[in-house]
């Protein structure tokens, strides 16, 4: 295939695998860069709403995840102050039904996986591992990408570059180097644990939303229900970038130790052996996500706060927008107006949902008469109400 019709995507997490897939399928050659020397597990539990499983469905991704994601028959929003759960919002079939695609939790590895497998069969798509971007210089014929891969470095002449490369992009910073991740004040925490460690009664398929004084508790079945991902997040000062720091067993348990946290939710916590944490940081509102042929996705644009249960599934969804706007698009100078073209389909989409999370975070952290207020008002919308309230997320499509 020629090279003006080669895009190289930088990163192959989530976001820059499922491009890769999607402009593969619009006739492009693909060539995905890695910086890290194996695809390992970063991070842990994924939701994943039917806004982007639908992505992956359409992809050909669900017989590879058939056996690992799990189909929760509800979320569980669990009142910290009211001792257990104030609604359930019914999903399994019905969120099926609604959104007419399935509502998954899966385990990071295990859908990186399944991505990483699927493009290994395409022959459209090379990864190349331990290769990193460098620099690129945009001309007449596209745009030539620097890349380096130990101290070997290598030009490349592609009609596009996608910077898929997470929240400390290079890509984004090689474009717009003011624009800095900020830290939001807040740490997640994360641990998984087997499913028989725990009662039955608490290994059920539903998410539980648990929500405290100044801190919440998010936990939910994966890897074929066989395992608990457990996600507790709290404020702190801590604040070093990465996402999979050790974290001390004794301070997230007394962080939850208070009378004011059932016992279902400290034993939980107390069945988690080895926490590991990291600090929550979002890239600002306003980034641009274009810049000629070089376009940005996912958290290196966007990165937001996870209390929407969305940053997977909007890189994810940037991937399929991205995919149908190059696909229409024509070579040369059309490549620079589909990018634009593509940004402006998803930022007003995208800032939402970043809003949303942070909204989010800030209700389930409520405490005293707000809190009070808080679980009465979830009580009388009922489940179907509080349910209908995420169908401008659920229904989206492409």
């Amino acid at each position: 295939m020629a090279a003006s019709r080669t895009i190289i995507v930088a990163g192959a997490g989530i976001g820059g695998l499922t491009a890769s897939l999607a402009l593969a399928a619009q006739g492009f050659r693909v060539v995905v860069l890695e910086k890290a020397e194996r695809l390992e597990e970063v991070g842990a539990g994924l939701q994943l709403s039917p806004n982007a499983s639908r992505v992956l469905v359409g992809l050909g991704l669900q017989p590879r995840l058939a056996g690992r994601a799990v189909i929760p028959d509800a979320v569980s929003i669990m009142s910290a102050r009211a001792g257990g759960e104030i609604s359930r919002l019914p999903l399994g079939e019905t969120a099926t039904f609604r959104a007419g695609a399935p509502y998954w939790v899966v385990h990071r590895a295990d859908l990186q996986g399944a991505l990483a497998a699927q493009v290994a069969d395409h022959p459209d798509i090379e990864l190349r591992l331990g290769c990193q971007f460098e620099d690129a210089a945009p001309h007449a014929k596209g745009l030539t990408v620097v890349q380096r891969s130990g101290n070997t470095r290598h030009q490349e002449l592609a009609t596009a570059l996608i910077g898929a490369d997470g929240i400390w992009s290079t890509v984004r910073h090689h474009l717009f180097p003011d624009a800095q991740p900020q830290f939001s004040g807040l740490i997640a925490w994360r641990g998984t644990l087997d499913a028989t460690q725990l009662p039955r009664e608490y290994t059920s398929r539903r998410v539980q939303l648990w929500m405290g004084p100044n801190a919440h508790l998010v936990v939910y079945p994966i890897s074929g229900a066989r395992q608990i991902n457990v996600v507790a997040v709290v404020p702190g000062t801590w604040n070093r970038p990465g996402w999979s720091t050790a974290g001390e067993n004794a301070e997230i348990k007394n962080a939850f130790a208070s009378y004011k946290w059932p016992g279902p939710a400290r034993m939980m916590l107390n069945a988690v052996d080895d926490w590991r944490k990291w600090a929550l940081f979002a890239v600002p509102e306003g980034v641009e996500w274009s810049k000629g042929p070089i376009a940005l996705l996912g958290d290196a644009v966007h990165a937001m706060l996870p209390f929407a249960a969305q940053g997977a599934g909007m890189a994810i969804e940037d991937a399929a927008v991205l995919a149908k706007c190059l696909g229409e698009s024509e070579a040369g100078a059309g490549i620079a107006a589909a990018l634009k073209r593509y940004g402006r389909l998803r930022r007003a989409r995208v800032s939402r949902v970043q809003r949303t999370a942070r909204h989010n975070g800030a209700i389930y952290h409520l405490s005293g008469p707000a809190a009070l207020a808080r679980d009465w008002f979830i009580r009388a919308m009922g489940p179907q109400r509080m349910l209908a309230r995420q169908d401008w997320i659920y229904d989206w499509r492409v």
